[in-house]
């Protein structure tokens, strides 16, 4: 089966050139959706049938295969750039592909700009949830284009920005580029733009301007001193005084130099998905998040207090995109969410062995498990004793533990098993 995918703007008065135009006349089944339609409809031949592509790809597909004649579709701009020719050549492999790609809406935007796009990173909202979105924030990147939709708007974009500290850019939104009547280009801070109604379709380009303390993007009463004093490059460490506490409980938190040593011990580099049991303040889930931006991250609290913690130490460090349980984790529902390959047991509550064996169930087979346990004079239970017991009760295969002591505080010992 052959498709020719022709790239189009948002021009309601397309040029093509003489070869795509002989096909355009010449062909008999078209594609695309009712926006593109639109735009070419008088293109096309008498009697030409027209294919819209709807959410249900499967049905689109299924209709495309009814089909034994070449299809032509016409689609966004560069259709490999996160475009159709990308759906087709994943549902149909074996289909022939002839593109005729046009610029996309990012390339546009930086025209329209006069600015050099080679050192943009490139980021797709479109359909899409914000953990690509959230990583290239957390790694501070220079130049940002976001393909935006409905629900992902520039201004829900800069809400999401301020809310967590990153207000050192400056946005420029493209409306409608490539149409000449309606086309439009936009540059805001970042509070002007999250109160701002955009036509769609639209894009994004996030340009960093400084570290907050220029006068476009300090201009803004609504943010907070943490948010406004929030480091363009994040730390390696995040000093224990920074986080807001438990009931202003120090001991409620694992240390700096622990929790280093803990991410260490997780080999985070090489894992995808991290669970945090007991994570209380969240300091694990928040160092990780943000030493670790291509990790997902899923934290675990009994106490229904520690939520709106979490949530605050997360926008005060520029964390977002952790996902918070509060509950009891045995009752928690873990069927919908990923497998980790990564666990640290920051709490157990005297069922450590319960908890242990319901992550079991879900880890991954090259999965480990990390517990820090405290060598407290005054403490009763051996809770290094208790980790033995049920590693060897489980059949879990142990490291050697590694063992810390920090100024006047009692030894801890950094435990580690696997399957």
């Amino acid at each position: 089966m052959k498709f020719i995918v022709i790239g189009i703007t948002d021009n309601p008065q397309p040029w093509f050139p003489p070869e795509v135009m002989e096909m355009i006349r010449q062909g008999r089944v078209f594609s695309g959706g009712k926006r593109h339609h639109e735009i070419v409809a008088s293109l096309l031949p008498d009697g030409a049938e027209w294919i819209d592509i709807t959410a249900s790809l499967n049905a689109v597909f299924e209709q495309y295969i009814s089909h034994t004649s070449e299809i032509i579709v016409f689609a966004s701009g560069d259709p490999l750039f996160f475009g159709f020719a990308n759906t087709i050549k994943r549902k149909m492999p074996d289909a022939e592909i002839v593109l005729y790609p046009t610029f996309n809406s990012l390339q546009m935007l930086a025209h329209r700009l006069v600015m050099a796009y080679h050192d943009m990173r490139i980021v797709s909202l479109t359909g899409r949830p914000w953990p690509e979105f959230d990583k290239a924030l957390i790694e501070g990147e220079g130049k940002i284009g976001v393909l935006t939709d409905r629900e992902h708007t520039p201004a829900t974009i800069a809400q999401r920005m301020l809310e967590y500290g990153y207000h050192y850019y400056k946005m420029h939104v493209g409306e409608h580029l490539g149409n000449p009547e309606l086309e439009k280009v936009t540059t805001l801070t970042l509070e002007e733009a999250s109160h701002h109604d955009f036509d769609y379709p639209n894009c994004v380009l996030l340009e960093l301007i400084g570290d907050g303390s220029s006068e476009f993007d300090n201009n803004s009463a609504s943010r907070t001193q943490t948010q406004k004093n929030r480091p363009l490059w994040v730390p390696f460490g995040i000093p224990d005084a920074e986080f807001a506490l438990l009931d202003g409980r120090e001991k409620m938190i694992t240390k700096m130099p622990i929790r280093l040593l803990t991410l260490q011990a997780l080999d985070l580099p090489k894992r995808h998905v991290l669970w945090d049991i007991g994570s209380c303040t969240g300091s694990v889930s928040i160092e990780t998040r943000l030493q670790f931006p291509h990790l997902h991250i899923e934290a675990f609290e009994i106490r229904p207090e520690c939520e709106a913690i979490i949530q605050e130490n997360a926008r005060r460090f520029g964390a977002p995109g952790i996902n918070v349980h509060i509950g009891d984790f045995l009752e928690t529902d873990i069927t919908t969410l990923p497998r980790p390959d990564a666990v640290f047991i920051g709490g157990h509550g005297g069922k450590l062995k319960e908890i242990m064996a319901k992550v079991l169930a879900v880890l991954t087979e090259d999965g480990c498990i990390v517990m820090n346990s405290v060598k407290a004079p005054k403490v009763t239970t051996d809770s290094h004793q208790l980790w033995d017991e049920v590693c060897q009760e489980l059949g879990l295969q142990q490291e050697s533990p590694m063992r810390i002591i920090i100024d006047e505080h009692h030894p801890i010992e950094i435990l580690k098993a696997h399957k």
